[in-house]
């Protein structure tokens, strides 16, 4: 059990730390490796266990929306799904990621630059250096336009496509390096 806490930080009542959203998260921890299986089934060449790839990583970062949802709208916000929720979303990105990048279907310096940064503002809120800034709008917006170009270039579509999804991909990365500047600055700003 742990103790739930209102926005303005005043406990609530104990939440048991085995409760739908920390569950949801949990799963999304184990279709990490359930993803990395599929996706390199047949050398990562076979459509149809892309596409099953694809579906895993959907399925998962659906659970990431409806985790944070229950936990918010049913109280159940504990000490263990404040930790497990983020390394959840950066295992199961970084793990798309770097399964691309290693059939050489995404530059490793996207790789690189997204997940450095995510990485690091991941610390940074863990370690509280300075001050812990919420989410942006921007910052949500850089999380949708990963998700999306990551999940199309999963996904095994005609040659055609592949200028919208570097379009896509270009927008997060420039998303991420705009978002994680704006957190260290704002966080640094706070902190004064």
């Amino acid at each position: 059990m742990t103790t739930s806490t209102t926005g303005d930080g005043a406990p609530t009542s104990e939440v048991p730390v085995l409760n739908i959203a920390n569950v949801l998260t949990v799963l999304r921890i184990i279709l990490v490796p359930v993803f990395v299986v599929v996706f390199f089934i047949d050398g990562a060449q076979d459509a149809w266990w892309r596409v099953g790839a694809f579906a895993v990583f959907a399925i998962a970062m659906m659970t990431d929306y409806v985790d944070g949802y229950l936990a918010r709208k049913l109280g159940l916000v504990t000490d263990f799904g404040k930790i497990a929720d983020p390394i959840a979303d950066k295992a199961l990105m970084a793990a798309a990621m770097i399964s691309l990048s290693l059939v050489h279907e995404l530059f490793w310096w996207v790789t690189i630059v997204i997940l450095v940064r995510e990485i690091g503002i991941t610390l940074w809120r863990f370690f509280g250096v300075d001050h812990v800034v919420a989410a942006s709008k921007g910052g949500k917006l850089k999380t949708v336009t990963q998700t999306l170009g990551v999940g199309l270039l999963i996904l095994p579509l005609p040659y055609w496509v592949w200028p919208g999804e570097w379009l896509i991909m270009g927008v997060a990365v420039a998303l991420t390096v705009y978002t994680g500047i704006d957190y260290v600055v704002k966080a640094r700003q706070a902190a004064r």
